[in-house]
């Protein structure tokens, strides 16, 4: 690997070099997003003849195959590939296996992108050596309403996030442990192998785990920009939380080690029902439990009330501290049940989560393999 640069230092990189780079996006019933993913793609300053597209579809059931299909008419350099096996793991593998690029990336339908995206990423590899670079989100509502917003605030604010720096900003690029997406040079797969196929989500936690432990390198680069539509409603932020909970600490079945922010709200879970049980054995310390949701409520209602100050708008008093309890209760219960369903039988769980996959437990595929 070449030596690392610091972050902090401020050369300009070159643009002399344009690398041949393949994006990568998995999609399913995206009829939404899609186009707008593309268009802003297509009008990236990146070099069109260094660049390819592939869209790896897992068998929608809507207008996705035939939106994209009409860009592929159009544009020579996208491509559409098929995922049977519908999951995300399994549609970058098989588009990282199809991928004639030097640089991969990966894309997410959700998002659109900066201008100046796809070159800051890539330029971000050639100047500080990294093993793989990332941008930072910017969340935007799905709807506009006072749920979206709120959803969309949650998610870039620390109490929402904590050190994700990817959703809470950082004001200069910096080494990470996570990034958005992904940008990678090809030989990063050949050293240490694709996305593991039975964890249906949360498999790039394990493929950054194992870079870093390879004595790879991810880089946040804060300039380079996406923008993600969130979820719509509390409800279905619940279960996004729930199932982001759930596979974030299913992975432990495998010996895969967490991040300190991953065990954060199910560890505040915990220490509530702990300090409950004290106050019941031991009743002069019953106002704990009381003491630690007061200070709860308040730290999320002085947050609401900054927000809706700064935005103008009312509403974000009783919206935002429901979307900060919505995103914290459904993570530390998607945790709790991936911790037991890590115990007991992963079957059910993943059925109960309605998602199956086969080969649980299996090493990572390699780059050369063909499934």
């Amino acid at each position: 690997m070449p030596p690392a640069r610091d972050p902090a230092e401020t050369t300009t990189p070159s643009r002399a070099n344009f690398p041949l780079v393949s994006l990568i996006i998995p999609c399913r019933n995206e009829e939404r997003f899609i186009g707008a993913c593309l268009d802003s793609l297509l009008a990236n300053d990146y070099p069109k003849d260094r660049l390819e597209i592939l869209v790896v579809d897992g068998l929608s059931t809507d207008a996705t195959r035939s939106l994209v299909e009409d860009y592929t008419r159009r544009y020579p350099f996208i491509r559409l590939l098929s995922n049977p096996k519908r999951i995300i793991p399994s549609a970058l593998n098989i588009g990282i296996r199809s991928a004639r690029g030097e640089v991969i990336m990966k894309i997410d339908a959700h998002t659109t992108y900066a201008p100046t995206y796809i070159r800051r990423c890539v330029e971000a590899l050639q100047e500080y050596g990294a093993d793989m670079v990332g941008g930072r989100l910017t969340h935007l509502p799905a709807q506009e309403t006072l749920q979206g917003h709120a959803i969309a605030h949650c998610l870039m604010h620390p109490f929402g996030s904590l050190n994700s720096y990817f959703r809470i900003g950082s004001d200069r690029p910096r080494w990470v442990d996570a990034a958005a997406f992904g940008c990678w040079p090809r030989g990063v797969f050949q050293r240490i192998g694709l996305f593991r196929e039975d964890l249906v989500r949360n498999s790039d936690t394990d493929f950054n785990r194992r870079l870093l432990q390879s004595g790879g390198r991810i880089l946040l680069v804060p300039d380079a920009v996406g923008y993600y539509r969130s979820d719509a409603t509390f409800w279905r932020f619940f279960r996004h939380n729930l199932r982001d909970g759930f596979w974030a600490t299913y992975p432990v079945k495998f010996g895969i080690a967490l991040r300190w922010r991953h065990y954060a709200p199910i560890g505040l879970l915990a220490l509530f029902l702990g300090l409950v049980a004290v106050g019941v054995v031991w009743p002069p310390l019953a106002v704990l439990p009381g003491l630690m949701l007061g200070g709860y409520a308040g730290t999320s209602l002085w947050i609401a009330v900054r927000t809706a100050l700064r935005e103008r708008r009312a509403g974000y008093l009783i919206a935002l501290p429901v979307a900060f309890g919505v995103r914290h209760a459904g993570y530390a219960l998607g945790s709790i049940a991936g911790l037991v369903g890590a115990v007991i039988s992963p079957l059910f769980w993943r059925n109960w989560l309605g998602r199956r996959s086969a080969g649980v437990g299996a090493p990572p595929p390699s780059l050369e393999g063909n499934t």
